[in-house]
């Protein structure tokens, strides 16, 4: 492969085809993606990982445009159980694929709509809004914890909980079970990595079996003693004997526990890493409300905690620059990268709420944009602002690093002191 005079040296590239070979284990990359980014920028936006052996997307305006267009899609063609019958080899993820099969992420329309518009009146701003006083009662007791230690590891001791609780009582399960619930979409999430090995796959197939039996069982009493929670509501769905299957009821609540902390876990230790590197007060970037949605914004651009999301040719689409998939090949669509395009941003690194420039696809686009994200946003907005009141003189302990887990990009720690 040739080299061009700027390419990081943990990449191998020939320009010419526009092929890459980048392990996403390599240390370099998962500590610091965004200079692989910007070698992709100037080179080769369009790109063959061959590591993934996906043709990739890293420029701002392609990957907008691509979350829209409807030649691509989520739901493998043929359908979900039917690729993986024709795979074979996976008898020992059977109850994974059993949980993933009917999740709303997977599918399109007109499933997707129609699961799709049950949990989204539970998402809309003006519903999440309810949720500010608890989100910051929360936040107070969690730092009354901590704050007289001088030290904590906020990853554990506040990133996590406070997502996790409120989606728990968002769907009507016991908030205690918050703990469990998240190492069981850690374990699920895991198979979204680059190789997962067969521990990791058998591990994620025992928590997603797990997870299953939990939500059934508390369906089983949510149907003695409905409720006004998310769970309530699905079951309802459910026995209407039109809208949704157990399957769909149980991957449907899955999904919404899984999704409704595990990226705002990882942007929430992001955020406060970004902030904390800009110096100064951190408290001035949270002045007013409009000073902290601006603040979160930017840090859903500066440092996302999801870098590749990928989608389904349903029809032969030729990419920039001539390359060709075929019907049911992959792409994928580079979230990190196209967050800091210097084509669509002005010195995209640069740490800058309120920038002219400000959008992100963070949460996607399209029929698919993340239901919860007016939840993530508002848990950021008033975590991060409490944090800060509460501890201004908050300074990193040590050096945080960045778990190899791509294409989640989040902390292992954030070990702080004040």
């Amino acid at each position: 492969m040739s080299n061009s005079t700027d390419i990081p040296s943990y990449i191998q590239a020939d320009l010419a085809t526009r092929r890459v070979r980048l392990d996403p284990h390599t240390p370099q990359f998962v500590q610091d993606p965004y200079q692989a980014y910007a070698f992709f920028h100037r080179h080769c936006p369009v790109f063959l990982w061959e590591d993934y052996g996906m043709w990739c997307l890293s420029s701002y305006d392609d990957v907008n445009r691509l979350f829209r267009d409807r030649r691509f899609g989520r739901e493998r063609p043929g359908g979900y159980m039917a690729n993986v019958l024709r795979k074979g080899g996976r008898a020992h993820l059977a109850d994974f694929d059993r949980a993933e099969a009917h999740s709303m992420l997977e599918l399109e329309p007109p499933v997707h709509t129609r699961l799709r518009t049950l949990v989204n009146r539970a998402f809309v701003s003006r519903q999440v809004e309810r949720l500010r006083p608890r989100i910051e009662k929360l936040t107070n007791e969690l730092i009354d914890r901590f704050e007289g230690e001088g030290s904590a590891d906020l990853i554990p001791d506040f990133a996590t909980p406070i997502p996790a609780t409120v989606i728990a009582e968002m769907m009507g399960v016991p908030a205690e079970t918050g703990p469990q619930l998240v190492a069981w979409s850690n374990d699920m999430v895991r198979m979204y990595m680059h190789q997962p090995t067969r521990a990791t796959e058998e591990q994620a197939n025992a928590s997603a079996k797990a997870f299953s039996e939990f939500i059934r069982f508390h369906a089983a009493e949510r149907r003695k003693s409905p409720g006004d929670d998310l769970l309530s509501v699905l079951i309802a769905a459910h026995e209407s004997g039109e809208k949704l299957s157990e399957d769909e009821l149980v991957s449907s609540a899955i999904l919404l526990l899984n999704a409704g902390h595990e990226a705002t876990v990882h942007q929430t230790g992001n955020a406060v890493r970004s902030i904390l590197a800009q110096g100064g007060d951190p408290r001035r970037f949270f002045a007013s409300p409009e000073a902290a949605a601006a603040t979160v914004e930017e840090c859903l651009r500066h440092d996302a905690p999801l870098h590749m999301f990928t989608r389904y040719a349903y029809e032969e689409v030729e990419l920039e620059g001539g390359a060709r998939l075929k019907p049911g090949e992959q792409v994928a669509l580079l979230l990190g990268a196209a967050n800091n395009d210097p084509r669509a941003f002005e010195t995209p690194r640069a740490f800058l709420p309120g920038r002219p420039d400000q959008k992100n696809v963070s949460f996607g686009a399209g029929i698919h944009f993340c239901v919860g994200a007016p939840l993530a946003r508002l848990e950021m907005q008033v975590t991060l602002a409490v944090l800060f009141e509460r501890l201004p003189r908050l300074r990193l302990a040590e050096e945080p690093s960045y778990r190899d887990i791509y294409h989640f990009h989040g902390l292992e720690r954030l070990t702080v002191a004040w």
